[in-house]
């Protein structure tokens, strides 16, 4: 049974990239149900970095659960090394309960799962396809908005995965010791190309935008001259390569496993988001 119940300090949950596409939706709904949360972030009442480990304490403080989700990626290198760090030192806080998000099908996400089951913790695993949101709230809008897409992916098919769906299987596993020791893959309800999902949102929108795939390099090359740290773009393209070599061309039933409920599809997805690319 699910414990709503906020009178001791241990109900306390930390969600971590409060301010991100999952940790935004995970906060509403926690708070929905009248559950103490804590927002970590640069910005939050108490700063949070995960590139600062001196700000780890503070926000761990009282806290008894965290939903554990890692900027920029879990797959990245190092990642492992600084999120297990992490989950040590919030068991030794008190925390008995993580929830961690990781990206289906990359190895690094595995070792940094590794790392956080090393702790002790209670913990459940989500891992999650490419973000349906990834169009409207992150580094593809903008293409979206421009008109034409370009992505290194050539006839891939992916089970996109709506962050909604992500939010409420995590809000089940903080909730429900139910799901404590499980791993649970999490995709949406059919496979697309991804000329077939900007297809989708032009429907949606009544936009003309077009899908041009491109090499990994080219886009490596276009994301350092919009801005991007080289560094960072090539980490991102070496992330890209992993996930998109048809690994991922496959269904996963983590939603209904969780929720008794088939997971959101992509086009209700684009209908519902249609005002994001106007």
């Amino acid at each position: 049974m699910t414990n709503t119940k906020n009178t001791a300090a241990t109900d306390l949950i930390l969600v971590t990239g409060a301010t991100g596409k999952t940790g935004r939706r995970v906060t509403e709904r926690l708070e929905g149900l009248g559950l103490p949360v804590r927002k970590a972030s640069r910005s939050a009442e108490i700063p949070f970095d995960w590139d600062a480990p001196e700000t780890w304490d503070a926000a761990l403080a009282g806290v008894g659960k965290v939903y554990l989700a890692y900027s920029p990626d879990a797959g990245f290198p190092g990642a492992a090394e600084i999120v297990g760090a992490f989950a040590e030192r919030a068991v030794a806080a008190g925390a008995s309960r993580i929830v961690l998000l990781t990206g289906r099908g990359e190895e690094g996400a595995v070792r940094t799962e590794e790392a956080v089951r090393a702790t002790g913790a209670d913990l459940t695993v989500i891992r999650a396809a490419f973000f349906a949101q990834n169009f409207s709230e992150d580094f593809l809008i903008d293409a979206v908005r421009s008109g034409t897409v370009y992505f290194p992916a050539d006839g891939i098919a992916e089970p996109f995965v709506d962050a909604d769906d992500i939010a409420d299987v995590a809000v089940a596993a903080l909730t429900d010791g139910l799901h404590i020791g499980r791993t649970y893959e999490l995709t949406g309800p059919r496979l697309i190309t991804f000329a077939q999902a900007v297809a989708e949102i032009a429907a949606a929108t009544g936009l003309e935008i077009a899908y041009a795939p491109v090499p990994l390099e080219a886009f490596e090359e276009g994301m350092v001259a919009e801005g991007a740290p080289a560094e960072f773009a090539a980490l991102f393209r070496d992330l890209l390569a992993e996930v998109l070599d048809g690994r991922n061309q496959s269904l996963a039933h983590g939603v209904r496993d969780v929720l008794g409920r088939a997971p959101r599809d992509f086009a209700d997805y684009a209908r519902e988001n249609a005002a994001a690319w106007k």
